[in-house]
Formats: structure tokens, C-alpha cells, sequence
């Protein structure tokens, strides 16, 4: 598993990686799953990538921001408690001390077929097939799969800042810099799982931006199998914003469901001008999965799914007419 640290200027080259925190890469590296020949370590650069700011009336966060040091933050807690839910819910407190917010946007699946090392798996290995499909998936994507992969994705904080409409800033491996939506980051496995994101080799998450908190009522739902150091089977960013009793706005992103984090825009809809009570919940969560294409032994995560986002939804205008109440109970 030993490769070498090379503590160098400049980006990787071909066969080589970046390592931050190293919470993902390093233990698929003990899987054999990731290989590189050497690893360029972004520790000299930790001043200039890491902190949180405000900017433009949101706030920015440094790539090599630990998800801790994020979760601590007292503007995350008070002004983005999806975001602030979404890092506390996740791994371990030892893993969030160490893992940093753009090596945890970039994640791999947890599907066994593509740990295991020798399953057929076209992410792993492309053009050997896809092991999940007719095996074991009942913990799998039921949303944006294709004939070669259904590999769900992950993580938890990129649902919640992909239902904020979050941006970041990417450089390229000769210094340019762009902006992209945090959406825009996922591909679709279509006919190359392995193609996971839209960066390109060399390009580094340096900075995630929030936008401007204007949502009132906002939180994020993680159901999983334990109540510590567990994936989600199903979970729910949502923030609403109220004309008097009834919905005005609502943003809407599952995870644990789909292969990239998944945005329910037709679903997000249907609550516009509605007040939003338990049934009308419920009605927008059987909405959001209304495209799932579940297996039979999947039919469990549609129900699932839909309750999340149901529970994430009644969550939120909790909090929104709290506030508005003169109260708040936090996230």
C-alpha cells in the first residue's frame, strides 16, 4: 500500500494523486481499489485552502476545512443547519477531524462489488460488467442508474449543499481558476461509471461558497442503519421560505438513493402555493421518487426515501415558524 509523499510544487502527474486528509483515498489504497504512484501532498498549502469567511453576504469555505472545524463553526450552526447537520451526522468525530470538505465532496461509493476488488465493476474496472445488477443491491441507487452501473453515492454533505444551490472554485493543474455549481461536479454513470465527476486529473477543489442564508426554514434528515459511523439508506436537505401560512420556495435534495446527489425540482414545485401539513409532506416525498426504478428487492427505499423527505419538510417549517414565532429551537 505504501506509496511515496512528494512534497513538491505543481499538480500530480499522470499516475500520481493529491492526498489531504486522506480518510477515503488511503483506505482505498489499502483495498488496492486506488494505486497512484505517488501522492502530492497539499499540507504546505493548508494555510491558503483552509478557514471559513464571509463573503458577498454568504460565507466561503477553504477545500482543506476539516468537516469538524466546519461543524463547529458558529455561522454554520446559525445560518446553514443543513449544512451544519449534514457534518455532524456524518462518519465519525475522528474521521471529521482529520477529513476535509473537498476530499469529502469527492467521496467513492461504498458498494461492496466496487470494494471487494475482483467483483466485475465497471467503475472499478470498465467494460467487466456490473456485479449489483442481479446481485446483492438492496442498498443501491434506485434513482439515475444505467445498464452498467447503480452504485449509490455516499455522502452527506454534498446533498445539503447542492440543495442550497452552493458553488466552489476549482484550479486547474496550470493555476486557472473556475467557478461550478456543486451539482455540476457529479456525472451521471451512463456508459462510463468511472467517470465520476467533471474535474479533469490534476484539477483541486480550492473553496466552496454558500450563498446568501435567506431560507427560513432549512435542516437536513439522515436515516441509516445505526445511529453512529453509517452511510445513509435514505436522507433529505430541504429549505422552504413562507408567504403567511403557505410555501413560497422550496429546495428539495435526496441522498443515499441516487448515484449523484439528486435534486427534486418537479417535486420542489408541487409545494409552491400549498400550506404544508403531513399529507401534503408526504405527497412531495412519493413525488420525488415517482422516477425510481427500484429492483424488487428495493422496493423498501422508495417508501424509505419518501419519508425522509417528508420528515426533512415538516423538520423545516417547524423551524421557519419558530422563528417567526420568536424562537428558535436550533438545528
Amino acid at each position: 500500500m505504501s506509496r511515496p509523499i512528494l512534497h513538491r510544487q505543481g499538480a500530480p502527474a499522470a499516475a500520481e494523486s493529491w492526498i489531504a486528509g486522506g480518510t477515503n483515498l488511503v483506505d482505498l489504497m489499502k483495498l488496492g481499489i486506488e494505486q497512484p504512484a505517488g501522492l502530492v501532498d497539499l499540507g504546505p498549502r493548508r494555510a491558503t485552502l483552509s478557514g471559513i469567511a464571509d463573503a458577498d453576504g454568504g460565507l466561503t469555505l477553504g477545500a482543506m476545512t476539516t468537516l469538524a472545524e466546519t461543524e463547529r463553526d458558529l455561522r454554520i450552526q446559525r445560518d446553514y443547519p443543513a449544512v451544519h447537520l449534514a457534518l455532524a451526522l456524518a462518519a465519525s468525530p475522528q474521521i471529521r477531524e482529520m477529513a476535509t470538505l473537498g476530499g469529502n465532496l469527492l467521496q467513492r461509493t461504498r458498494c461492496t462489488y466496487f470494494r471487494d476488488g475482483h467483483s466485475p465493476c465497471n467503475k472499478r474496472a470498465p467494460g467487466t460488467g456490473c456485479s449489483a445488477i442481479g446481485g446483492d443491491d438492496a442498498a443501491l441507487a434506485i434513482l439515475g442508474t444505467s445498464e452498467n452501473c447503480m452504485a449509490n453515492y455516499p455522502g452527506d454533505l454534498a446533498v445539503a449543499l447542492v440543495m442550497l444551490g452552493a458553488d466552489m472554485s476549482v484550479e486547474d493543474r496550470d493555476g486557472r481558476r473556475r467557478r461550478i455549481a456543486v451539482q455540476d461536479l457529479y456525472r451521471l454513470p451512463g456508459a462510463t461509471p468511472n467517470h465520476e465527476t467533471t474535474l479533469a486529473h490534476g484539477d483541486l477543489i480550492t473553496a466552496i461558497h454558500l450563498p446568501v442564508p435567506t431560507w427560513t426554514g432549512q435542516t437536513y434528515v439522515k436515516l441509516r442503519d445505526r445511529a453512529s459511523y453509517a452511510f445513509a439508506s435514505a436522507s433529505a436537505a430541504v429549505a422552504l421560505e413562507f408567504d403567511g401560512s403557505k410555501v413560497s420556495s422550496a429546495r428539495i435534495t435526496i441522498g443515499g438513493l441516487a448515484t449523484v446527489p439528486w435534486r427534486c425540482a418537479a417535486a420542489e414545485g408541487r409545494l409552491i402555493g400549498r400550506v404544508l401539513d403531513e399529507r401534503t409532506a408526504m405527497e412531495t416525498g412519493r413525488a420525488c421518487l415517482a422516477e425510481a426504478t427500484p429492483s424488487p428487492t428495493q422496493d423498501h427505499k422508495v417508501e424509505l426515501g419518501a419519508r425522509a423527505v417528508a420528515k426533512a419538510l415538516v423538520v423545516a417549517s417547524h423551524m421557519h415558524f419558530s422563528i417567526k414565532a420568536g424562537h428558535s429551537d436550533g438545528p
